[in-house]
């Protein structure tokens, strides 16, 4: 079982001028020192609007930073935002690609189809048409990535010319595709796509056993590859997953302070029970009226991997009995002195035990899916993706020009957005 960070930035209020350049700055520090440590991966969400619970609302810029900083640990998109709205999915492939070389091929390429009004509603999109979005943005994105160039898509939901996207990502063919699932059904249909569950679960080792053998089950028996590169993989994040390691269970509670819980509070606030007035709804002054009435709440509805790495190790274990491919573990609004102690503790003391089972895990996994796989390949589909007109191209506005020197690009230029203005009157008037 492989063991990851998972980052939201939350930032409580009150705010301070320079708060969120602080926390930036901090959080690259502990993802510098994760790498040292030997965390497989740091996952960067994509939430918008959400204040106070996530202000990582542009994680590629982040994991970009982080890139420089970094050697080994890999670089988790979990997730982006794969409506065209919010994202279109040749920028998302633009992107996915740039931090891939960057990066030297540490990219993790998380996808989701977004959850919350706040968020869908402040880019007008309807929730109805968020999974025919994703499917469709998850296909162009990836076709982006690989073909040269983009032959053209014409779906329901999206619509674009051939072109070159670039650059094109390091790993070939793509990085690694995953899909934010929150429910059984949304695990089901991970694995029947043949891509990587991101599974946000609450629920503890033993129901977590079921949802991973639920995965590779269907992967099996009903997987159809929706992508050139199949990820047969599960891995599970949730609010009882908090971290905070000390050399005493009393300092590891103190530094945690009372943010383990905010995770799953913020969710409660967005998605399901709050009402939020932007730039003035107090969440975290709510979630601390929620703590006081009940301080269990401060650590999170399962206490999580808080405590000494004696019992950092023991919680640990029980995940890896469940067969999952990996768990990430949140960084909650806690001190970031304890964090980046925490972290070194976790790479001498937790660590290295995991690592050298998963290698073997690892191997293992491989040997024993290799004849499912084949027959998994063997359900491949077809592409439908249409073959390259070599007659097509596309070329600037006609200015009744054929032509002009290097010495007039400042007259072609002023032309060209005159005809610019012109086309765009003229469009508008037909739309009277």
């Amino acid at each position: 079982m492989k063991i990851s960070l998972f980052y939201e930035f939350a930032l409580p209020r009150p705010w301070a001028p320079d708060d969120e350049r602080v926390m930036l700055q901090d959080c690259l520090d502990e993802v510098e020192a994760a790498d040292k440590a030997g965390f497989s991966t740091v996952w960067l969400t994509e939430h918008h609007f959400l204040e106070e619970y996530c202000h990582s609302t542009a994680p590629e810029i982040f994991l970009a930073a982080a890139s420089q900083r970094t050697k080994n640990i890999r670089l988790g998109f979990g997730i982006m935002h794969l409506l065209p709205a919010v994202n279109h999915p040749a920028r998302v492939a633009e992107r996915v690609a740039t931090i891939d070389l960057l990066s030297n091929g540490r990219v993790e390429f998380g996808t989701g189809e977004g959850s919350s009004v706040g968020e869908l509603g402040g880019f007008d999109v309807d929730p109805a048409d968020k999974r025919a979005q994703w499917e469709e943005s998850l296909e162009v994105a990836i076709r982006c990535m690989i073909e040269e160039p983009f032959t053209g898509f014409k779906g329901e939901q999206i619509q674009m010319p051939p072109r070159n996207v670039i650059p094109k990502p390091m790993q070939k063919p793509h990085p690694p595709v995953w899909v934010a699932c929150t429910r059984p059904a949304s695990v089901q249909m991970a694995a029947q796509k043949c891509i990587g569950a991101l599974s946000f679960a609450y629920t503890g080792p033993g129901p977590l056993t079921e949802r991973v053998h639920g995965y590779y089950t269907e992967f099996e028996e009903n997987g159809v590859p929706i992508t050139p590169q199949i990820n047969p993989n599960i891995l599970a994040i949730g609010g009882d997953l908090s971290m905070m390691v000390a050399k005493t269970e009393e300092q590891a509670l103190e530094r945690l302070g009372q943010g383990g819980g905010f995770f799953s509070f913020g969710i409660m606030h967005y998605y399901l029970t709050g009402m939020h007035t932007p730039g003035r709804t107090g969440v975290w002054k709510r979630y601390l009226e929620e703590v006081e009435k009940d301080p269990t709440l401060a650590y999170g509805p399962g206490r999580g991997a808080i405590g000494t790495p004696a019992m950092v190790r023991e919680f640990l274990r029980g995940y890896e009995q469940s067969g999952v491919d990996e768990i990430i573990l949140l960084l909650n609004p806690r001190s970031h002195e304890g964090t980046m102690e925490s972290i070194e503790l976790m790479g001498k003391e937790v660590l290295p035990e995991f690592i050298e089972r998963d290698a073997r895990a690892v191997a293992d996994k491989a040997k024993r899916l290799e004849p499912v796989i084949a027959k998994v390949q063997a359900r491949r589909p077809g592409s439908n993706a249409p073959q390259f007109d070599e007659t097509y191209a596309f070329g600037g506005l006609p200015t009744g020009r054929d032509k002009f020197t290097a010495s007039e690009i400042p007259e072609a230029m002023a032309e060209i957005n005159e005809g610019r203005v012109q086309a765009a009157q003229r469009a508008k008037e037909q739309r009277k």
